[in-house]
């Protein structure tokens, strides 16, 4: 829906709320008249129920107001004394339709002075519940939201069983585009195992202004752009056509923002002609093969020493498959006794693979070798032809077609580019995008086989690892002590602000015992 449907939208709602309710405006005091004035009558409306006037506020929050809406409902009813529970589950499942019985039917009054405590132990229950989950709805979607690492792609960087706290301030937050949505859960409701959320209506893209921009090197959660599996994981062939902010979530490394031009040579990021040069953070690991010598050569006892993620041994062929090295890893293991030479392995340029970006068979290009590829800025007009055709077909029928609600079709005809039908030489991008790619060069499906990540795909920026948890580990090692409380994004070596996190609350809550002894 485009935001004149959604105003139409309002206004109808309006005219319903008007009708089912300008009856209970004079029985409370009010003048009827109020009952028809946009968002005016829902503040006079938290006047009648005896509610803060900041409740408005959570009934044009996308999620929050599935759950605070039909709580107002309830109250209204109750304000004018029907309160059973078979009247409350009338409304509920009437969607509020059943307050036009209250305006019309009935002759009850207005309670003025309505105790608004709930009358059983449930019901208070219920609305604790209630207030809980809007409140972590709220933070969930605006301010900070958990995440897991689920893959190796970042690996060095961030390992596999980390969690973390990823902000959605420092970008900005994204309104949720999911008009109706099970809360604080991503695309499937756990347990149950089914789709969280409705595909339609869709609430148009708008983002709340950030405190940064994306840098270069960054590290962004994202959803991904080609992602139409059912959930996470799941690659058993059901698809979906996901909505925006449904699709799952990826964490990768910024290497290019709008407006550069990316190569990738012999397995390095170059931007703008330049190799990238990467934080003190940033492990970029490849791929290498060894040969090896001397007794039998068992790679599981080096893992942990050379900090190796992975690896192959070929005992017949005295040959060790590294998967996953870093360079500094690389110098010590290549001084291993047993290591007699040890090569990177990499695809070599003009060797043509399949599933790399643009996907158009145009190109001889592998993960290793690739580009110069321009990465679209908003406002920048490109060339558009048969050639160029293929880097941005995605974002002219997709990014920028069907998902702002446009039906784009790109399609050539002899040596000219027809846009639903018309032809063009030449297109203006609408929104920003990104390169991303993970540090575990050669383990990392990345940006190098599906492209761009568009602007209104960034969910947040990664800044707090709580917990990293090793599940090859067993007893307390399962936890990586030296991760836990520690930042993402710095220089050096992470340091853990967990022992800081414990004398906090070891004075907190000696102070509280303390205090508690000195009242008694």
């Amino acid at each position: 829906m485009t935001f004149t449907e959604w105003f139409i939208f309002f206004l109808l709602i309006q005219v319903v709320h008007f009708l089912g309710t300008w009856k209970l405006y004079q029985r409370a005091g009010r003048k009827a008249w109020e009952a028809a004035i946009p968002v005016y009558n829902a503040v006079v409306l938290m006047k009648i129920i005896n509610r803060p006037w900041w409740w408005v506020i959570l009934m044009f929050i996308p999620i929050v107001n599935l759950i605070i809406i039909p709580v107002i409902w309830v109250e209204t009813i109750r304000s004018f004394g029907r309160n059973s529970t078979a009247e409350t589950f009338a409304v509920i499942l009437s969607l509020g339709l059943y307050i036009y019985y209250v305006n019309y039917a009935t002759d009850n009054a207005y309670i003025v002075d309505r105790d608004l405590k709930p009358r059983t132990e449930a019901g208070e229950w219920i609305s604790s519940v209630l207030f809980a989950v809007i409140a972590a709805t709220i933070v969930h979607t605006y301010f900070m939201q958990p995440f897991t690492i689920p893959t190796s792609s970042l690996e060095k960087t961030l390992l596999v069983g980390d969690f973390l706290f990823v902000s959605k301030f420092h970008y900005g937050a994204r309104a949720p585009q999911t008009a109706v949505a099970f809360p604080m859960v991503h695309d499937t409701i756990p347990i149950l195992g089914v789709k969280s959320y409705l595909n339609k209506p869709q609430i148009p893209y708008f983002r709340f202004p950030g405190f940064e921009e994306i840098e270069r090197n960054d590290i962004v959660v994202f959803n991904w752009p080609v992602d139409t599996v059912r959930k996470f994981f799941d690659r058993s062939g059901e698809h979906f056509q996901k909505p925006v902010d449904k699709k799952s979530n990826y964490v990768k490394r910024a290497v290019g923002i709008p407006g550069d031009s990316l190569s990738v040579i012999d397995g390095y990021v170059h931007i703008n002609g330049e190799q990238l040069q990467l934080p003190d953070r940033a492990k970029p690991q490849f791929s290498y093969i060894a040969q090896t010598k001397g007794q039998p050569f068992n790679p599981r006892n080096l893992y942990k020493l050379y900090d190796i993620t992975d690896g192959f041994y070929y005992p017949t062929k005295n040959t060790f498959v590294v998967q996953s090295l870093s360079e500094e890893s690389l110098e010590r293991f290549r001084n291993h006794p047993n290591v007699v030479s040890i090569e990177r392995i990499v695809d070599s340029a003009g060797t043509k693979k399949n599933g790399i970006f643009p996907n158009d068979g145009k190109r001889s290009w592998n993960n290793d070798n690739m580009g110069p590829i321009y990465i679209p800025k908003k406002g920048v007009t490109v060339d558009i032809n048969p050639e160029s055709m293929g880097f941005y077909k995605e974002i002219i029928e997709t990014y920028e077609g069907s998902e702002f609600g446009l039906n784009n079709t790109l399609k050539i005809s002899g040596t000219q580019v027809l846009l639903n039908g018309q032809p063009i030489d030449s297109y203006t991008f609408k929104q920003d995008y990104y390169w991303m790619m993970g540090d575990n060069r050669n383990n990392s499906e990345d940006s190098r086989v599906w492209g761009y990540v568009p602007a209104n795909h960034v969910v947040g920026k990664p800044v707090f690892i709580w917990l990293s948890w090793d599940a090859n580990a067993s007893g307390f090692d399962k936890i990586r002590w030296d991760r836990v409380f520690t930042t993402v994004k710095g220089d050096g070596e992470p340091t853990s602000f967990l022992p800081y996190f414990l004398i906090i609350l070891v004075i907190f809550f000696g102070w509280r015992f303390f205090k508690k002894g000195r009242e008694a």
